[in-house]
């Protein structure tokens, strides 16, 4: 039994090469989707810089109907509005990374 079990080769030897090449690919793998994380938020940061940047500003003006004699018989008033700047309008909001700061103590 002992020569059978040194003769078999069907297993699996995890060997100090195997776990470098595999702790070098979960790094790797881990700093890449960081990379893709990034550019992701990047973009979607641009695209809300697009939005923000469409002027909603909008006015109409009003209208009434008279007749011969000067009587108004039908009125319609006008209307606007004047579009602001929001908080995070071009660019003004970074939504990827944050300052570090320390952790702050028990509040008793």
């Amino acid at each position: 039994m002992l020569k059978m079990l040194w003769n078999d080769e069907a297993g699996f030897i995890i060997s100090a090469e195997l776990v470098l090449v595999a702790t070098l690919l979960v790094i790797g793998l881990i700093v890449g989707l960081s990379e893709v994380q990034h550019a992701v938020v990047s973009e979607l940061n641009d695209v809300a810089d697009a939005i923000g940047e469409l002027n909603q500003t909008y006015s109409y003006s009003g209208f009434n109907k008279c007749d011969f004699n000067g009587r108004i018989h039908a009125v319609t008033y006008g209307s606007d509005f004047e579009d602001q700047r929001d908080d995070c309008d071009n660019n003004q909001c970074d939504i990827a990374c944050d300052a570090p700061t320390n952790e702050t103590g028990k509040q008793f």
